[in-house]
């Protein structure tokens, strides 16, 4: 079948609906799993059929992925008209019939995954002696690996199998088999994955365009998922080289994008006061990147987007996201929202130091506090942001309204994007023991040039070991494709060549000059190698701060939330503790009170996760 065909193919699968559940391919006879009826996929129609049918099965756990994660964090909180299910997730007391605890949605798509893995027919050449069918095989591993970390993260122990279930009884079997821990599932798909050729690292299904989307949109990179593997395994296991090892994966990503001679910058994205405003009102963007479009082509240099879970346009095609709904007023929701941003993110944002530069760029000065329209400190909150009111067309009511920019159009599911890379390669580095070359991620930039005059040099000190220096060099952001802007380039002209900036910079003005984000450093005077080494730790903890404020300043309401400060409680101390300190502050300082109930669950790490019947969690 030419490529041609299968377009037309893919074309009658999703029509001008949702994608296909493929209910005649996979026949549904528990509640918990599906089961196949086939025993081959050694054709293109077989093989674009099942990969489709996966994609489907997916929707069905799309918003779940962004309301598990923000839900039970400390970023947003709930409305009167919220759904009991909703307040079960904020409450940490989730039901066995929340409408939000199927794991049976999870193992759907896992076990079309396991029997795509062990039909496909990959070793299959075309004339051209192409393996023809490998694109969807390394991209059906990638979504397995991905489906079952999802799983893990919200129930903590699974059980755990890899070959498709065809009766009854094995699955009976698989569900009474021992569960499988978070650092288990890790290690099965890090080894999972390291065996399939790098050169699917970029090569995904080619489908061609699906209702406006590029296709490749669909699937989940895998030198990204490997890189999340083996930061979520270091998480428990504190193993120094698994931090290592998710930094270059995550680099991996960044490096292949777009091409081995092109770059996947940070861009000069950003949010800032106009400067020499008198009022504090009138604010500058310059091709601010936190909407991350889907329009943008898939291999433009700068888009954002990476991977997404695509939606229904109508509730009738069988896979409509809610988020539009929950999150934002709307007709269909009477304009009454059931999530609102929290106090806790409120605070976050509002105590970040905004920097001004001067219209010159020598000097700057800092935003005041107190603004409205929450537009002191960090200004992506504002942006996202928007609330308003809205007048009842009959009786003229006035009803308080409110937007989520995030998630205000877009029917489609955003599950990984450019900055998540980047701050997730920050942590892994800081984690790693490199917290200068973390910290050059949130305030400058990389390029070679930064990381030889900012990081390097402090790892070189002690002359019998150049581990470190050696391993920093691997991170190769070459000076003819990345640039680190300067004060200039933000008020003038910027530079061809300079597109890069501190993620912190994005939102909170221009950070190389902020005298309130330094990493804790001493004079050059009383540096050397035990100066350094001593420390480190203190440098790491802060930074470890740096990046949970950062990443709910960049990626709050996006589902990120809650596993963000998973991984943060689970390196402090007294995990239970640091978890509860942190979703304590849901409602603010002042109402940690009311969250007490709350707490004193999170401080038992079991509590975390959800749980099923009795078959699934703790």
């Amino acid at each position: 079948m030419n490529m041609k065909r299968i377009y037309i193919f893919i074309s009658i699968i999703l029509g001008l609906g949702s994608m296909t559940s493929c209910d005649d391919f996979f026949k549904q006879e528990s509640a918990d799993v599906l089961y196949a009826d086939q025993e081959h996929l050694n054709n293109a129609v077989d093989t674009v059929y099942s990969v489709t049918g996966i994609l489907g099965k997916l929707q069905a756990v799309a918003d779940r992925t962004v309301l598990l994660g923000e839900v039970r964090g400390d970023l947003v909180s709930l409305t009167t008209v919220a759904s009991n299910d909703l307040r079960e997730l904020a409450s940490f007391s989730v039901s066995d019939d929340n409408m939000y605890n199927a794991p049976s949605d999870y193992y759907a798509v896992i076990n079309n995954c396991n029997y795509f893995i062990a039909h496909a027919d990959t070793a299959l050449k075309s004339n051209r002696n192409e393996n023809i069918f490998m694109k969807e095989y390394c991209a059906v591993k990638s979504i397995r690996a991905w489906t079952y970390l999802q799983l893990v993260l919200n129930y903590g122990q699974v059980p755990f199998y890899t070959e498709p279930m065809l009766s009854k009884e094995e699955s009976d079997a698989a569900e009474s088999s021992p569960k499988a821990d978070l650092q288990t599932i890790c290690t099965y798909f890090i080894n999972d994955l390291a065996t399939l050729p790098e050169r699917y690292n970029t090569e995904y299904p080619g489908y061609g365009k699906i209702r406006g989307l590029d296709s490749r949109l669909f699937f989940f990179p895998l030198s990204l998922m490997r890189g999340e593997l083996y930061l979520w395994r270091a998480s428990v296991t504190g193993s120094k080289e698994d931090y290592r090892q998710a930094a270059l994966h995550y680099y991996t990503y960044i490096n292949e994008r777009n091409g081995m001679n092109s770059a996947y910058p940070t861009d000069l994205s950003f949010y800032m006061w106009s400067p020499g405003t008198s009022t504090w009102l009138s604010t500058y963007s310059s091709n601010w990147g936190t909407h991350y479009g889907e329009s943008s082509e898939y291999f433009d240099e700068l888009s954002e987007l990476i991977t997404l879970i695509p939606g229904d346009s109508i509730r009738a095609e069988g896979n409509y996201s809610e988020l539009r709904n929950l999150f934002s007023s709307r007709e269909e929701n009477d304009y009454k929202v059931s999530i609102n941003p929290s106090q806790r993110m409120v605070n976050i944002s509002e105590a970040q130091a905004n920097c001004v530069l001067s219209n010159n760029g020598s000097s700057c000065i800092y935003a005041p506090a107190g603004l409205t329209r929450h537009m002191s400190g960090d200004l992506r909150l504002s942006d996202v942001w928007d609330e308003g009111y809205h007048r009842d067309a009959i009786t003229n009511e006035r009803i308080e309204t409110q937007y989520i920019m995030k998630h205000y159009t877009s029917r489609n599911v955003h599950i990984y994007r450019r900055m998540m890379v980047y701050l997730r390669m920050a942590e892994a580095l800081n984690m790693a023991g490199y917290p200068r070359m973390a910290f050059q991620i949130l305030a400058e930039g990389l390029s070679n040039q930064a990381i030889q005059e900012n990081v390097i040099p402090y790892y070189n000190m002690d002359e019998g070991n150049k581990s470190d220096s050696l391993f920093l060099a691997r991170f190769d952001f070459p000076d003819t494709r990345y640039g680190v802007a300067t004060a200039e380039d933000i008020v003038t002209s910027p530079s061809r060549t300079h597109n890069q900036i501190g993620i912190h910079t994005r939102g909170s003005g221009w950070t190389p000059m902020n005298e309130y984000y330094r990493l804790p450093d001493v004079p050059d005077s009383l540096r050397s190698a035990a100066v350094e080494a001593a420390l480190m730790p203190v440098q790491q903890a802060f930074v470890d701060s740096l990046i949970l404020n950062e990443s709910a300043l960049e990626f709050a309401f996006e589902g990120t939330r809650y596993y963000d400060i998973m991984r943060y409680a689970m390196r402090q101390p007294n995990p239970g503790q640091a978890m509860a300190n942190i979703i304590g502050a849901r409602l603010g300082e002042d109402k940690r009170s009311s969250m007490a109930a709350v707490m004193a669950k999170l401080t038992d790490q079991r509590n975390w996760y959800i749980n099923w019947k009795g078959k699934i969690g703790f």
